[in-house]
């Protein structure tokens, strides 16, 4: 036989990455020509390529990887600019935290608490003016967070959840509530605006909600001007969904001036308060084009677009309408974001080419860049400085547009040069120059009434008309064209509608607004927890750390939402410590990551600076003030019976729920003969016990040290001296790290002088699981606490399926602050909800399963073809011809009703509930095995599986040279690899292995 240590599989090693051991040498020449076939960027599909494709193109789509990395990348900043730059005041950093965790539903619920329209605005929002303009990270080189992008994905996870809104179950029932909530409300105009005042007071609780529509479907502008490829009709129908669940009605077909008037509404009709939010339905047109119709080639974007719409947005409407046909050339006229709209829309109804004509320089583009840079990939010609001079129309056709050149002024006004004017042939003009109400329908507003500059004369603090108290409005009628205002007025004037509502009767409201949260069944889900023979509101808890340093901070975590606090442990006064510093630092686990989100802190803090008096003292006023919250006292003396005969009995004096026996610290105590250098010895554990347990009745924890062999045989013995339970684990004693000079860090002094601290943090969480998991298996249904690593809902859970019963806190809040616990709440509650739910099985934790996964559309063409080079230009003219013959309208088959949830389970059917899983090498079956399978779809063509495998695992996948599509061989052994180092979500998988695995021994195994 061969040399066993020869290097085989040559072809396979082709592409591998190699050291070199001179300069690599390629002409430019050469190159040139080679990138082309690498290039990813050279654009997307433009002019004719596009006709009716009507897939999303915004820039700031994301799917579940993309969300997760721009998550963390945020700061989650204090009194953080991007939530006060938001019209409707979005809890940002909250909303980007839960994404963060994996709780999507956590951050649906922010966003839909101040934003109704929360999905509609994270498509459509121009976050680059608003909420990203204020970001911090623009003062950093990586640039800001996209929050449009962020806001939308979480909101799309929540609408493949189909759960129905409810109102706020702690709000007393509507049945209960005075006649005053039943007085009429009517709003005109389903739009944007109304569907979000509509919302709020049928949260408030008010029953007699009115939504007149002239149209035959709902939405507004939303459905009619916004195209699909930015925001499909399916959302719009899933956020009127919602406020249809809270009872809210819409009469169709009911139009302002032909139907009714608002004053007929209030006199005639008994509405005690109207809500006007129909827009500016009429364009402005220049007097050149006033005698020209659509036949001859002229649009207004009033006319273009909803056309557009409802031949694309399938369901929106009954009527099956075509796309306007347009060919040749296209001039828009105008900057803003509906003439980027109109753009990109010619494009897919048949023009070749578009023109952006516009008077100022394109510097001041009115467009926001987000819908302006869509308009340029598609190569959309812009022409800065034109204003329309005339038309020329031969043969009733548009033939040609004559554009006077402009410039600006001395005074900063654009002003036209006479002496300058250019024709630009051309099949047709769309005019984007604004809308406006027109008479008619201002009359039909009465007694609403008009500024100069065509506005409705409203109070802007309060949506209030002005001069008439049961009157109100918002949106593009009061001049706040963003959708997003148009929501906030909405939002506003709800308010202020209940305020005189409430007037009416003789009631009063509060002075500063308090508008209800979004709730759904979730949010009913009970995750209170009977531990130890406490009763725990919920299972999390903060870690006997610096989160407990003082008595006020435990008192803001219990006013945030924690269930319970542990003290920072406090001794006797003989036993009393000063602290150094520097002694709380980042680790080093998680690379050279700046800022919050550190994947392990390590520190060298004692126990607390504070007298036992204190801590006393502290606990007593706490559960004075929170007695439904559990407050455990921490405490710690060294091996002496006297000593901890009397802290206990003190602490258990001060009215503490429980205590925890600190026997744990790592760093510090144990050479004072405390903490550690007793938990390390099981005697010395179950003698402290049997002291405390004599001592006191009260319920205690023993805290459990990492710094063992076997962890169990220390729980044993706690358990033998009558603990109650134990807490796993405390810190991990570790060395952080060194300079390049060798000096420690933290270094303490001007020697520079260290010691070994603890590691705490989510790099602790396998060991902590380890330990509890190891525990609960040696103990079965003995309390245990677990601490170490717990970042989320997510991780939380596993604790408690590992054997935990409740859950300690500290790194977490380190990284953030108090609130993240609320975050936990509504992530654990969705958690258990979703077992509840047949149909939502198939998906993990609250990530969805592909089929449904937020981000770009899967292509029903190309599959498989590279996004680089000439195989993305046979994609795009594939998705071409694709999109040319398809059914724009037609409807997908609906989707069957969300079964109801059985029996929701809770936290006590978690607890250790994977136990029967975790056990022995020998207990696995090595009969079933599994091998890699690669999507070409999804993968980026990055070759990590490649070079994982061949360098760390068996060489079993291949890699194309020309497509670099990695193809997994019959070679493959299933050691999950190449998973494990792909950086695209489900790129791949594995799957059950079809035929018997037969390791490769090598040298064949003898006979004998």
């Amino acid at each position: 036989m061969g040399r066993v240590s020869e290097v085989k599989d040559i072809e396979v090693l082709a592409l591998h990455p190699r050291v070199h051991d001179h300069a690599t040498l390629k002409s430019t020449r050469t190159t040139t020509q080679e990138k082309k076939h690498w290039k990813r960027n050279a654009g997307c599909a433009s002019g004719c390529e596009l006709k009716k494709d009507f897939n999303d193109i915004k820039h700031t789509t994301l799917s579940e990887r993309g969300a997760l990395y721009e998550a963390n990348r945020c700061l989650k900043c204090a009194d953080a600019p991007c939530q006060k730059s938001c019209p409707t005041q979005l809890d940002v950093k909250s909303f980007i935290s839960s994404i963060a965790t994996k709780n999507y539903y956590g951050a649906a619920k922010a966003i839909f608490s101040d934003n109704p329209l929360g999905l509609t605005c994270g498509m459509v929002c121009p976050t680059s003016s608003l909420c990203v303009g204020g970001c911090n990270l623009y003062g950093a080189e990586e640039g800001p967070i996209n929050i449009g992008g962020l806001q939308q994905f979480a909101t799309e996870v929540f609408k493949e959840m189909r759960i129905p809104q409810i109102r706020d179950p702690s709000l007393p029932p509507v049945s209960s509530l005075p006649e005053s909530y039943r007085c009429k409300i009517a709003l005109v105009g389903c739009g944007p605006a109304s569907i979000s005042c509509a919302t709020f007071l049928a949260r408030l609780g008010y029953t007699d909600i009115n939504i007149f529509e002239k149209e035959e479907f709902s939405g507004g502008l939303s459905s009619t001007e916004i195209p699909q490829y930015r925001l499909p009709i399916d959302v719009v129908q899933f956020e009127i969904k919602l406020m249809l669940d809270l009872g809210v009605k819409i009469h169709y077909g009911k139009e302002l001036g032909r139907d009714f008037t608002v004053q007929q509404l209030h006199d005639e009709q008994g509405y005690k308060a109207v809500f006007v939010g129909v827009g500016c339905p009429q364009p402005k047109v220049e007097p050149m084009f006033e005698k020209l119709s659509e036949s001859q080639g002229f649009y207004t974007s009033k006319d273009f677009l909803p056309k557009v719409s409802a031949a694309s947005k399938p369901g929106m409407c009954s009527c099956k309408s075509q796309l306007p046909q347009l060919h040749g050339r296209v001039v828009v006229l105008g900057a803003g974001d509906t003439a980027m709209d109109c753009a990109t829309g010619a494009l897919r109804c048949g023009a070749q080419r578009v023109f952006i004509a516009f008077r100022r320089g394109f510097t001041q583009l009115k467009a926001v860049p987000e819908e302006a840079d869509l308009a340029k990939d598609e190569k959309c010609e812009f022409l800065p400085f034109h204003l329309p001079k005339d038309v020329i129309v031969r043969d009733g056709r548009i033939a040609a547009l004559e554009l006077y050149r402009t410039d600006y002024a001395t005074d900063g006004n654009v002003a036209i040069d006479e002496d300058q004017f250019s024709r630009l042939k051309c099949d047709f003009i769309i005019s984007a120059f604004g809308s406006q109400v027109a008479s008619p329908l201002q009359t039909a507003m009465h007694p609403l009434l008009f500024k100069k500059d065509g506005y409705a004369d409203i109070n802007y603090e309060t949506g209030q008309a002005k001069g008439v108290d049961w009157l109100f409005c918002g949106g593009d009628t009061i001049g706040n064209g963003m959708t997003v205002e148009a929501v906030n007025d909405g939002k506003t004037a709800s308010w202020h509608v209940h305020k005189y509502l409430q007037s009416l009767h003789g009631a009063t409201v509060p002075a500063t607004p308090q508008l209800p949260l979004f709730f759904t069944a979730i949010d009913a889900v009970d995750i209170s927890v009977n531990f130890a023979g406490i009763h725990f509101p919920n299972p999390y808890g903060l870690a006997s750390a610096t989160p407990c340093t003082s008595a006020d901070m435990i008192r803001r975590s219990f006013e945030a939402g924690w269930g319970f606090a542990v003290t920072k442990t406090f001794s006797l006064d003989k036993d009393l410590v000063t602290n150094v510093s520097p002694r709380i630092v980042r680790g080093t686990t998680s690379g050279p990551k700046f800022g919050p989100g550190q994947g392990s802190f390590l520190n060298i803090e004692l126990i607390s600076e504070k007298t036992a008096a204190y801590w006393c003292q502290a606990v007593t006023e706490l559960k004075k003030d929170f007695p439904q919250h559990i407050v455990i006292a921490s405490i710690m003396c060294s091996f002496n019976k006297d000593d901890w005969t009397e802290l206990s009995k003190m602490a258990a004096a001060s009215g503490a729920d429980a205590l925890e026996l600190n026997l744990s610290c790592p760093h510090g105590m144990g050479e004072r003969g405390m903490g550690l250098a007793c938990g390390q010895d099981a005697e010395l554990v179950r003698n402290i016990c049997t002291w405390v347990k004599a001592a006191t009745d009260l319920p205690f924890f023993a805290k459990l040290t990492p710094n063992v062999t076997d962890i169990t045989k220390i729980a044993k013995a706690a358990h033998e001296g009558g603990a109650t339970g134990v807490t796993a684990i405390n810190t991990i004693s570790g060395l952080m790290g060194l300079s390049s000079q060798g000096n420690p860090w933290p270094g303490v002094g001007q020697e520079k002088r260290t010691t070994y601290g603890g590691v705490s943090g989510s790099a602790t969480r396998p060991v902590a699981l380890r330990a509890v998991s190891a525990i609960a298996r040696a103990l079965p249904g003995y309390p245990i606490m677990a601490t170490g690593g717990i970042e989320s809902a997510d991780t939380g859970l596993q604790f408690l399926q590992c054997g935990a019963g409740v859950l300690q806190i500290c790194s977490a809040i380190q990284n953030q602050d108090f609130t993240v616990v609320q975050d936990y709440i509504t992530g654990l509650k969705c958690l258990l909800y979703m077992q509840g739910r047949e149909d939502l099985q198939v998906w993990d934790g609250q990530s969805p399963p592909k089929a449904v996964a937020p981000g770009k559309p899967v292509p029903v063409v190309g599959r498989g073809l590279p996004k680089f080079g000439e195989y993305n230009e046979e994609r795009i003219k594939l998705t071409s011809e694709f999109c040319a013959e398809s059914d724009l309208l037609q409807v997908k088959p609906a989707r069957p009703a969300p079964p109801p949830a059985k029996a929701i389970p809770q936290v006590k059917d978690q607890i250790a509930r994977a136990i029967d899983r975790i056990g022995t090498y020998n207990q696995l079956n090595n009969k079933e095995q599994v091998v890699a399978v690669v999507d070409s779809e999804t993968c980026i063509n990055c070759g990590k599986c490649y070079m994982t495998c061949n360098d760390s695992g068996y060489q079993a996948i291949q890699f194309d040279k020309k497509t670099h599509i990695p193809t997994v061989t019959d070679d493959c052994t299933g050691c999950t690899l190449c998973l494990s180092v792909c950086p695209i979500i489900d790129c791949i998988t594995m799957v059950p292995r079809k035929t018997e695995y037969v390791p490769n021994r090598g040298i064949p195994v003898t006979s004998s």
